[in-house]
């Protein structure tokens, strides 16, 4: 049993490298050197951070934060650290909505890209959206008439 979980754990492992890999060759590509950057401050910090943000480098740092982060919550939510009995139960509900709302905010920006790489307009991606965010609210509720799924 432990050996399938490490065996598990490993391949997990390769296949976050496997990806980061693939992320930086393809985000390995070479720039032409930019212009002097004219304008106001604002204007050269909001066009520097949307450079940053395009960048595979950030999406993969993210990645691995939020992952981190959340898998740690929920083992020391539900491990035996000396944490006392009200506040793991609290992390695990904390786990809990984190992994919805990250859910939740994937379906609604996928449906809102979706829309505007079809050349609609930002009040139909943002339609788009919350319609498909509604969606997953609306599964949540009938999951937990069913079969119960929150507490």
């Amino acid at each position: 049993m432990v050996s399938l979980t490490i065996l598990s754990t490993v391949l997990m492992g390769l296949l976050v490298v496997a990806t980061f890999v693939a992320v930086a060759r393809i985000g390995g590509q070479r720039k032409p050197p930019r212009e002097e950057e004219s304008g106001d401050k604002y204007t050269v910090v909001s066009n520097r951070l949307s450079e940053l943000v395009r960048t595979p480098a950030v999406w993969s740092i993210t990645f691995v934060v939020v992952t981190v982060g959340v898998g740690a919550a929920a083992v020391l939510a539900v491990g035996d650290f000396g944490l006392p009995e009200g506040v793991s139960g609290m992390m695990l509900g904390v786990v809990y909505a984190a992994v919805g709302l990250l859910i939740t905010g994937f379906v609604f920006l996928g449906a809102y890209f979706g829309a505007r790489g079809r050349g609609l307009g930002n009040a139909h991606g943002i339609a788009a959206g919350s319609f498909a965010a509604g969606l997953v609210f609306l599964v949540l509720v009938t999951a937990q008439l069913l079969v119960g799924v929150i507490g």
